[in-house]
């Protein structure tokens, strides 16, 4: 039996000269034309890669800008890593005018010369009611018919400043839609002869007011006759 033949050793695919390989016959330049015609396709692929890239890139920005309509490039001073400065809120305009007015208006509205005695009634008790308005109104003030919904107490303060207080509190009273409020203006015992120097002018001031439509004074537990009790007009 006989030894099996050899196998003859696989040879390498041809390949490519290496550049500075001289050319040694016709199969090596049909190689090398082989390798151009490949590098060439590969070059041509990827430059048709890129344009398509780039074409659509191109397609998804005008459409984008389709999408938001015109825009207008931010300042530099706007663009990112620079600093910004925002504008500083302006304060709320203050109607110092109009506020003055209104102080003024609320002078000349109260005055101290105003003549009260004949528009009080001194029965039992003082009291107030506006004309058109009945003694039994009076009458249930006086009972506590209507629950107490704000107070201001005179106490301590000068003339100008009490009237000033009594006028804004009323205002701000009759615009909430209080209807009965109590206004504590003293006995004056710690006056000078012990009379009640803000008595009097409390109920001047009230009477000139026209949301007041009566007042009483109050029960000995809410002050007797240091304090008044106040019905306010409806809204």
């Amino acid at each position: 039996m006989s030894a099996p033949a050899p196998k003859s050793p696989k040879r390498p695919k041809p390949s490519a000269p290496s550049p500075g390989t001289p050319i040694r016959d016709f199969k090596d330049l049909k190689i090398v034309k082989q390798a151009v015609e490949l590098r060439a396709r590969l070059a041509a692929e990827q430059e048709a890669a890129r344009k398509a890239a780039a074409a659509r890139a191109r397609e998804e920005k005008e459409l984008f800008v389709r999408a938001i309509g015109p825009i207008k490039p931010l300042p530099p001073k706007h663009l990112p890593g620079s600093r910004v400065y925002l504008p500083a809120a302006q304060p709320a305009p203050i109607a110092v005018q109009q506020q003055l007015d209104e102080q003024r208006v609320m002078h000349e509205a109260l005055s101290d010369e105003f003549d009260v005695e004949t528009l009080l009634d001194t029965d039992e008790a003082l009291s107030f009611r506006r004309p058109g308005v009945g003694p039994e109104v009076v009458r249930k003030l006086r009972r506590g018919g209507w629950s107490i919904q704000g107070q201001l107490d005179l106490h301590g303060l000068r003339r100008e400043a009490a009237r000033d207080s009594l006028s804004q509190f009323v205002k701000d009273a009759h615009k909430a839609g209080w209807r009965c409020v109590r206004v504590v203006h003293g006995k004056g015992l710690g006056s000078p002869g012990k009379t009640p120097v803000l008595k009097g002018k409390v109920q001047s001031w009230l009477i000139q007011k026209q949301e007041v439509m009566a007042f009483v004074q109050a029960r000995p537990a809410q002050g007797g006759a240091g304090a008044l009790v106040v019905l306010l007009a409806q809204r």
